[in-house]
């Protein structure tokens, strides 16, 4: 990678030691910037572009999850993130901000370069090309950190993994089937980095492999693209193939779906989206950050205007089936391992949402294991008591934490 940065440096100085000296530290100079990469020569903008695939299929090779690169927070490091720790990769060297500007922004399209102007940030899907016509997926995310242009990607992950290797109980199990259940809201929830997409991803697939359905999926933007077997699966990019996700959903609605999968609930409009789909009879997988069952039901009620609460929880204690809230917490092993909180609906869970009485949904999460619930915490103890995670690191994962060390303590 040595040599490489220096030919991106050598491609890059005549455009970087012309760059006019009253033009600011702002879009406007990445604007510039990006004007004179489209007239840069096809083979030097090649080069770039194998660049950064190269860094990519050395991601591969450290199974790192992801990347980082650009701006002043990168240092001029490029920085991999390896089983849940982040770390600058020095033995490549540095590279400016104004190339790793050039750099980076040479992946976008006009239309995507637009659009990163207009909103400081653009998500997309990048494919890396590899031997045997095969072809990994990442999503990237670009945004601008103090006046420079940064990057991360996160690899998909290149196997589904199976809906078996989760351990749910078999209400759980039926609440994801289409064929047990033909409408419901299943939730999966869980910071940045939690797997929440790979959880989905497994739901899909195992509706995938069961049911004779359709199956449409919107995303922003799709990272993982499912091959049709039993379902005949759409996927539906935002920003490409719909320009909104209310417009996808309203969309689908005249295409005939089972499955309505929302990639991501991150705001009021597509938290209201999501509940109109599922009260009008349909499945619908999507997710939230929140790291908690809890949290996610308080945090769609508070999303909405205050004269829709009353609307949304009658709704959500109608159409919600399942949540799933998980964590990834590094193991005994040095390896990642998920600690989920579950949360199965029921009456009880139902009166509580309806009632605003959500702080009552623990007591039931904590008492309702033969309907395949249980607390983050109870999770935590079976991964500490199996020696799979540290004491220290379920702690420190702990929603609850003296409920942690009470049934940790009481158990022996």
């Amino acid at each position: 990678m040595l040599e490489s940065f220096q030919k991106v440096k050598d491609i890059l100085a005549p455009i970087i030691d012309n760059i006019p000296e009253d033009l600011l530290f702002d879009i406007s100079r990445c604007k510039y910037l990006y004007s004179q990469i489209q007239k840069m020569d096809i083979e030097d903008r090649q080069f770039l572009n194998k660049t950064v695939e190269d860094l990519l299929y050395y991601m591969e090779e450290l199974d790192a999850s992801d990347i980082d690169m650009g701006s002043h927070g990168s240092k001029g490091f490029i920085w991999y993130r390896v089983q849940g720790k982040k770390r600058p990769e020095e033995q490549f060297g540095k590279l400016k901000y104004d190339e790793t500007d050039l750099l980076i922004m040479n992946l976008l399209e006009e239309k995507q370069a637009k659009q990163f102007f207009n909103d400081r940030s653009l998500d997309f899907s990048f494919i890396l090309e590899r031997s045997g016509g095969q072809q990994r997926r990442l999503r990237a995310t670009v945004y601008m950190d103090l006046n420079h242009v940064a990057l991360n990607m996160r690899m998909v992950p290149a196997k589904i993994r199976p809906l078996s290797s989760y351990r749910f109980h078999k209400n759980i199990i039926n609440s994801f089937s289409l064929k047990r259940t033909k409408r419901g809201l299943i939730l999966v929830t869980g910071i940045t980095g939690a797997g929440k997409s790979t959880t989905l991803d497994a739901i899909v697939d195992y509706n995938n492999k069961i049911s004779n359905s359709h199956i449409t999926i919107i995303a922003d933007p799709i990272e993982r693209v499912h091959n049709s077997q039993r379902a005949i699966v759409r996927h539906r990019e935002v920003g490409s193939d719909v320009l909104s996700f209310r417009e996808g959903a309203v969309q689908a609605l005249r295409q005939d779906p089972d499955i309505i999968v929302i990639g991501e609930m991150r705001d009021p409009e597509t938290i209201m989206t999501t509940l109109e789909l599922t009260d009008s009879g349909h499945k619908v997988f999507s997710t939230l950050h929140t790291s908690s069952a809890i949290e996610t039901i308080d945090r769609i009620i508070d999303e909405v205007p205050d004269e829709a609460k009353d609307q949304v929880k009658a709704r959500l204690a109608d159409v919600l089936e399942v949540i799933v809230s998980q964590k990834l917490i590094k193991g005994t092993d040095g390896k990642l391992i998920l600690a989920k909180e579950v949360l199965y609906m029921n009456s009880a869970v139902s009166a509580a949402i309806k009632n605003e009485n959500t702080h009552e949904i623990y007591a039931i999460l904590r008492q309702g294991s033969k309907h395949g619930m249980h607390t983050l915490e109870q999770d935590l103890k079976r991964l500490y008591r199996a020696n799979k995670i540290s004491f220290e690191d379920a702690i420190s994962n702990a929603n609850m934490k003296k409920e942690f060390k009470d049934i940790v303590k009481y158990s022996l």
